[in-house]
């Protein structure tokens, strides 16, 4: 039976070895509260910030209720027709997740074949890339004349501006295994198969969270381009009505919408890289060090 020492050695922190590394312990309810009250303010009062400046500037006169709607009257749209809006954030919501899946699924298929092989990628890079540099706003339009204006298109603009950066954070991901590892694999007589599942894809995991959050808020986007182009429902559809109408207090509580939904996609994103990645660096809010 091993025991500890109780008396740490003069000069080291409370909880270090002897070697003089500190250990490290799990954080108890009351730390993770804390710690997430301390990565949450700072954005909250810049949000505080936002909106106080946004009421003031409304309030005093300074710009024409015209051109920039009040968070007052903006907030009585939403509450006036609470059932107009939750309908069409739910569609829009449907939309950008089914796109976010499809352009997740493909587009690390796609990552596992252009890395398992050279050619492919010589392949099908450029054309990937030339599909990405291409305006959606400027293509949308076809695909609403091929698919009607059902939900089709809007998937389809959503899986496009999805689609790239979780191709491109896989592909990173997977090709930045140390040559080491894969080489201690293939001495042990590892199949392609298993050095992938044991080493590539658990090494890629923080590269592909990285292009996922910026995935979930691109499809965000295309979801709401496909729909301002061609939709007789969703967010997009809530915007263009605005616009035409001149509705100011609408086309704002549709722009607020779009944005909380982004950012609550992004942060469910980001809370299923902490469940799934909780040893990376990045999820660590304590930091290893020494005495030496």
């Amino acid at each position: 039976m091993v025991t500890r020492n109780p008396v740490a050695q003069a000069g080291e922190p409370a909880g270090a070895t002897p070697g003089g590394v500190t250990e490290r312990t799990r954080p108890g309810t009351g730390a993770r509260l804390a710690g997430f009250v301390e990565r949450s303010w700072r954005p909250v009062a810049v949000l505080v910030a936002l909106f106080a400046a946004w009421w003031a500037v409304t309030a005093a006169g300074l710009i024409e209720p015209y051109l920039v709607a009040s968070p007052g009257q903006t907030l009585e749209v939403i509450l006036d027709k609470p059932d107009y809006f939750l309908h069409s954030t739910w569609i829009t919501a449907l939309e950008t997740l089914l796109g976010f899946a499809i352009a997740v699924g493909v587009g690390v298929l796609a990552a596992v074949v252009m890395v398992a092989s050279p050619t492919a990628e010589k392949s099908l890079y450029p054309l990937m890339l030339f599909a990405q540099v291409i305006p959606k706003i400027a293509i949308a339009p076809l695909f609403v004349v091929w698919l009607g204006f059902g939900l089709e298109p809007k998937i389809v603009v959503a899986v496009l501006m999805a689609f790239f950066p979780v191709v491109i954070s896989m592909v990173t991901g997977l090709k930045s295994v140390d040559p080491e590892m894969l080489q201690l694999s293939a001495t042990m007589g590892a199949k392609w198969h298993q050095t992938f599942w044991k080493i590539r894809f658990p090494a890629s995991l923080p590269h592909l969270f990285a292009g996922l959050k910026v995935a979930v808020t691109m499809a965000v986007t295309g979801a709401v381009v496909g729909e301002y182009v061609g939709a007789n429902e969703g967010l997009g559809y809530v915007i263009q009505q605005a616009t035409g109408n001149l509705d100011t207090p609408t086309l704002f509580a549709g722009l607020v919408i779009i944005s909380l939904l982004g950012v609550l996609l992004f942060v469910v994103v980001e809370w299923l890289e902490a469940l799934v990645l909780p040893w990376h660096a990045s999820r660590r809010t304590d930091n290893v060090t020494t005495t030496l």
